[in-house]
């Protein structure tokens, strides 16, 4: 039997070279992990649109999104990942707040390995760094 799909989008938020990440609730699966900010696509929902009503939700960050930067596809026990990063830029005016995440940082991309992150995330911080 194949394991069912699951559609994330995330956030690639580049700001003076430092990169948005958001930290999971200790509720959360995967608990206290770090990520791109984003979420899962509602059934019938455009990616964009999925990626931009997340943010705001979580994080209260409004954004543009732009162009795909990666899709990682990701094995998990129960289900695979398709994971599509988008770069986004925030609005202007529009700061990032844990509303719904445990914390949020902007962390250079030298100090990711001193955060843990899920699989699909690891392949994602992988290819910003050139691994």
């Amino acid at each position: 039997m194949s394991k069912p799909h699951v559609r994330v989008v995330a956030a690639e938020v580049e700001r003076d070279g430092l990169y948005l990440i958001t930290q999971r609730r200790p509720e959360a699966v995967l608990p206290l992990l770090w990520e791109f900010p984003g979420g899962r696509v509602e059934l019938g929902e455009r990616d964009e649109d999925a990626l931009a009503r997340e943010l705001l939700e979580k994080i209260e960050a409004r954004v543009v999104v732009g162009g795909l930067s990666l899709h990682v596809s990701h094995e998990y026990e129960r289900y695979t990942l398709d994971l599509l990063v988008y770069h986004c830029e925030l609005v202007p005016g529009s700061e990032p707040s844990a509303k719904h995440v445990n914390e949020v940082r902007w962390v250079p991309p030298g100090d990711f390995r001193d955060y843990e992150f899920p699989g699909a995330d690891q392949q994602t911080v992988d290819a910003l760094l050139g691994e």
